[in-house]
Order: structure tokens, then sequence, then C-alpha cells
């Protein structure tokens, strides 16, 4: 039997009262063809984010679908989790035919989002600590917002391959920021809140569902590589 990609979606409106979806990606590792189920830790990890989304966009009109992969690996050269999303954003064109589309992916689910957002249904992508390749491609973000954000005591993913990512990203879109969540880490625990605010907010901004916060907006508008190291939250990491 062939196995399927799960879409979970949080207290789902009517058709016709959505204005905009949010598709929400989590992590995974490289190699893998396990099954991803709900008590993954991958997956439980974006639960909590995916509400405070729903949450937040509910009065506004705002889908919010958590991708369940296929398998919870990467599994190049096949890239499993980019054709599950892709699937996803077809079915999300199918049933909100004409809505604009935010991503948000932690981890394998942020390279997943920046890979796929030349859907033509995607506005923004919000990649959080992402795993990032030196030789990420990065026309694909050509007119898309894109927010990038890591902690500074990060140990799984490389920081400085996505401040490397932000910078080409650059080359190719204007509205290219990135944060350095300070005192965290990969889990996203300790500064849970301040991570949860910053997606909160660039979501609803890029999609013109509440103004833009003025740290993103300010962030966004930097030229050349700034905008890029943007401190957010607590002290800086002594180590």
């Amino acid at each position: 039997m062939t196995r399927q990609p799960r879409l979970d979606a949080l207290a789902p409106a009517t058709p016709s009262e959505v204005r905009a979806v949010v598709l929400v990606l989590h992590g995974g590792r490289q190699h893998d063809h396990g099954r991803v189920h709900r008590l993954r830790l991958a997956y439980l990890r974006m639960v909590p984010l995916a509400r405070a989304l729903r949450r937040a966009g509910r009065r506004h009109g705002l889908a919010v679908w958590l991708l369940r992969y296929r398998y919870r690996g990467w599994n190049a050269p096949s890239l499993d989790p980019v054709a599950d999303a892709r699937w996803a954003l077809a079915r999300a064109r199918a049933v909100y035919p004409g809505r604009p589309v935010v991503l948000v992916g932690h981890s394998m689910g942020g390279r997943t989002a920046l890979r796929v957002a030349d859907d033509p249904a995607v506005v923004a992508v919000c990649a959080l600590a992402p795993w990032t390749e030196a030789d990420e491609p990065v026309a694909q973000l050509a007119g898309r917002g894109v927010l990038i954000a890591h902690g500074d005591r990060e140990r799984w993913t490389d920081p400085a391959l996505s401040h490397r990512f932000a910078a080409r990203a650059k080359e190719v879109t204007a509205r290219v920021c990135r944060f350095a969540v300070l005192g965290d880490g990969h889990a996203m625990l300790r500064r849970a809140a301040d991570w949860t605010r910053l997606v909160t907010e660039f979501v609803l901004g890029e999609l013109g569902l509440e103004p833009e916060s003025p740290a993103i907006a300010d962030a966004m508008s930097q030229p050349e590589t700034g905008g890029l190291d943007v401190p957010l939250g607590g002290r800086p990491s002594r180590g």
C-alpha cells in the first residue's frame, strides 16, 4: 500500500470564510523512511506554533494546515518532503483557490519551505533553524517575503549557512530578514514565546491581515546584508 502524506487542519473554517492559508512543515532527518506519526517529536514541536497561528488568525479567516510527511527523512535524491509539500500546496490551491499561502517550516521543514516557495500561491516563507547547504538554491524565492530565524545556541543546523543563504536570497528578492534568537537552540523551547511572536507577526503582516511588525519592517528595509543578524530577546549568549 502506498503511503500518503497527511494534513492536520486546526479548527478549519469553511472555504468561503478563508482569506489565507498557512502551511506548517515539521523537521526530520537526512535519511529515514520511517513513518511520521503524531507522537514524533519533530511533529509535536510544531503543534503549539500551529495552534498559536490559528488563534491569532482566526478572526482574519486564516486556515492553518500542519503537514505530516510520508517519511521522516529528506532522502535525497527523491526529496520526499519536497514532494509532500508540493502535494499539500496543490490541495490548498484546489480547496481555497486564489488565497495566498505562507509557509512556516522548522529545520528540515525550513529547507522544504524554502525549496517550494516557487508555488504560485506562496507569498512568503518563514524558516526556523533551517537546515541549509552551501549550494542551496535561491531563485525560487523571487518576489517572496523571507524571514529566517536561528538560535545563537544552535547545535544541529548551521546558523552561518542560514546567514549566507539569506545574503544570497537578497539577490533575488527585496524582502529578506534574519533574526538571531538569543539564548536558544534548535528545539525553540527556552524562548518559545519569542519564536511564536516573531512567526505570528511575520505571517499576519505578510498576508496583510495585520500591520507589519516594526522590527520586521526595519530588518526588511536594511540595504545589502543588513537585517540578517537581528538579535531577538534576552542577552547575547556567551557560548
